[in-house]
């Protein structure tokens, strides 16, 4: 049972944000390497954008816009925030010139990480009760019999699922450190 949930739960998660970092720093080196390291300066701009469009999913959720499927659009902002992240830290690079900037993409790690762990959480989570839920109907309980036992986590199912009242305040920090980090280059970069 460990190794089953090392193996599925724990390592993808590691996996991800090791493959994550293991990624830009390839390519920010192969930019340093093909002596295009300015082309990382450029690509913030895609990865922001990107990380924007994957607000989709958001705003389905909280039923400000009522067109698209829900279950694409997440898999359309994990997959969208994933590539612009890529995008941004890749544009941040090794250069530690900037403040806010940094201060931006450390918001935007926690936020990811966040994300990924709300993920894991709560997909863990529903496996869990459902697995409990279908063990006590195997055994004969009728369903009010099932819910009763599982009552309580049930209740802490609720609870996980409630792990976006923390994930939207790192978004918004992101987001209002990003905008300033992008606000303070058309202020003060060298446009001539």
């Amino acid at each position: 049972m460990r190794a089953r949930l090392l193996t599925r739960e724990v390592l993808p998660f590691y996996a991800a944000i090791i493959g994550l970092f293991a990624a830009t720093l390839l390519a920010d080196g192969l930019l340093h390497w093909l002596n295009a390291d300015r082309v990382g300066r450029y690509v913030g701009i895609p990865g922001v954008l990107l990380i924007v469009g994957s607000f989709g999913y958001s705003l389905r959720k909280r039923k400000l816009i009522t067109t698209g499927d829900p279950t694409t659009l997440l898999r359309a902002h994990e997959a969208m925030a994933w590539a612009g992240c890529f995008l941004v830290l890749v544009h941040a690079g090794i250069h530690f010139n900037a403040i806010l900037g940094w201060l931006a993409v450390g918001a935007m790690l926690i936020n990811v990480v966040s994300g990924l762990t709300g993920r894991h959480l709560l997909k863990r989570a529903r496996r869990r009760l459902d697995a409990a839920s279908a063990t006590l109907r195997e055994r004969g309980l009728s369903e009010a019999e099932a819910a009763d036992r599982l009552y309580w986590d049930g209740q802490t199912f609720d609870v996980v699922k409630q792990w976006r009242r923390v994930h939207f305040p790192i978004t918004l920090a992101f987001a209002v450190l990003a905008l300033a980090h992008i606000v303070a280059i058309f202020l003060f970069w060298g446009w001539a």
